[in-house]
């Protein structure tokens, strides 16, 4: 017993000692790399999950050839967010434009341990009814038919990301950042190919409660403030699911930074997160909210062409 008991300290003084070389090792080839090598290995880390890094933000965003375009988007997946740790303010913008319903959704909150905003447009096939909105999966936009947007995301009237693209699905999602969807403040733009589309916007964005006084239209350009959601009237199941998960939350994002606290810069720490805790990091970089989803009902998941690559992220 008293051998056992030995060695059993051994193997506990072995592991310490380990782990104490191991992380020493991980901070001075964090600190040896200089910004370009850092911005390089994040956006090679953050392909295969159909993100790239900004470097001059410290955040993350969706690529245009993210694999998420495949799962296209239904209501389902907000519905089941909060379930998963994504706990945000959606404004779903519904309107017809040449023999199809188009959906231009808007989100801001957070997502597990990231803070965010996201901008998707997406379409269905044929026109649909107000009774098929919830019930229909409606396809990303194609190369052709994605929109120039910008998105700037505020947290108390503090500016924390800005981003500017053509896309079907901007995003911005900024690591270690905890927020309450209330808090946070989604300045967006969208410009469209025609008058027809932009008019159509705006009168499905009036449809939707919002204060036509407030929407600014220059052109085809469309620009407003989205700071509270007009129609969010949960149950007492999902009002649980959220409280829950925002604890969750506040206590992963505390861990988060408790974990990397060698260093202060975003890229820094999770380039540490990485080396030091791999899993923790794949968990971090599955932001969007039909992650377990999609896999299920669309069979869609990240190319293996992204995947095989040595000590790839995702493997």
């Amino acid at each position: 017993m008293y051998y056992a008991l030995l060695i059993l300290l051994l193997l506990v003084l072995f592991c310490s000692v380990f782990c104490i070389v191991r992380r020493r090792k991980i901070i001075c080839r964090v600190r040896c790399m200089d910004k370009c090598q850092k911005c390089a290995l994040l956006d090679e880390l953050g392909e295969p999950f159909g993100y790239d890094y900004h470097c001059g933000g410290a955040f993350f965003s969706s690529t245009v050839d993210a694999w998420q375009k495949t799962a296209g988007y239904t209501w389902l997946y907000d519905y089941m967010a909060p379930r998963f740790n994504m706990v945000f303010d959606a404004l779903p913008v519904y309107f017809d434009y040449q023999g199809k319903t188009w959906l231009v959704e808007f989100w801001k909150g957070q997502y597990g341990i990231n803070t965010g905003a996201e901008i998707g447009i997406y379409h269905a096939d044929k026109i649909l009814s107000k009774a098929e909105y919830k019930t229909t999966v409606f396809s990303a936009a194609e190369e052709n038919e994605m929109l120039p947007c910008t998105l700037r995301l505020y947290k108390n009237g503090e500016e924390l990301a800005g981003l500017s693209q053509r896309h079907w699905w901007l995003t911005a999602f900024l690591p270690g950042c905890f927020s309450r969807p209330a808090e946070l403040c989604l300045e967006a733009s969208i410009c469209f190919p025609d008058e027809k589309m932009c008019e159509a916007f705006c009168r499905g964005l009036c449809q939707t409660g919002f204060d036509a006084e407030k929407i600014c239209v220059q052109g085809c350009c469309v620009s407003f403030v989205f700071h509270a959601a007009e129609d969010a009237h949960y149950g007492i199941l999902t009002r649980f699911h959220r409280w829950f998960s925002q604890c969750l939350n506040r206590m992963y994002c505390k861990l988060y930074l408790w974990v990397t606290k060698p260093f202060t810069c975003t890229a820094d720490r999770i380039l540490y997160l990485y080396y030091f805790l791999p899993a923790i990091f794949r968990r971090i970089l599955r932001l969007h909210r039909f992650h377990r989803h999609c896999h299920k009902k669309h069979g869609c998941r990240p190319p293996k062409k992204r995947c095989c690559k040595k000590n790839c992220c995702c493997r």
